[in-house]
This record gives structure tokens, C-alpha cells and sequence, in this order.
């Protein structure tokens, strides 16, 4: 699997992450993580992160919204 395809299959499966913990259609997180540029995060820090497990990145994705003054965890998006 070439390393783009890695990356992307890492983007869905944190997605669907987000989707299943924060109790939202998966449409509702994808608009989250476009917004916040989440999706690019992902793809610019794969080298880090296919090293974690998706707990940890999940973690990172949650404190970065958390920078930007969003808290999912906390409220019905």
C-alpha cells in the first residue's frame, strides 16, 4: 500500500473514531474535520502518527480542536 493510501485509510478511520465518540453522523464530523483542517493535520503529521495507535492521534486531533476553541466531547455539534 503506497504511503498516500496509508494515509487516507489513517483519515477514515479517525473520522469514524470521531463520529462514534462524539455521537454524530459521520457527514457532521467530516464537516468538523474540513473546517478545521483536521484531515490535513492528519496527512502532515503521519509521520509521527503512524507510529501511535489511533487512540493517541484521536488525542492530538481532540487537544488541536481544543487550541482552536472547539470541544466536541462537550456539546452536540
Amino acid at each position: 500500500m503506497s504511503e498516500k493510501s496509508e494515509i487516507i485509510f489513517m483519515q477514515v478511520r479517525l473520522l469514524r473514531i470521531a463520529s462514534e465518540k462524539w455521537n454524530i453522523p459521520i457527514p457532521a464530523a467530516a464537516a468538523l474535520f474540513e473546517q478545521y483542517d483536521i484531515f490535513s493535520f492528519i496527512e502532515d503529521c503521519y509521520d509521527v502518527f503512524h507510529m501511535e495507535g489511533d487512540d493517541a492521534v484521536f488525542s492530538e486531533i481532540k487537544t488541536l480542536l481544543k487550541c482552536k476553541g472547539v470541544e466536541p466531547d462537550a456539546a452536540v455539534i
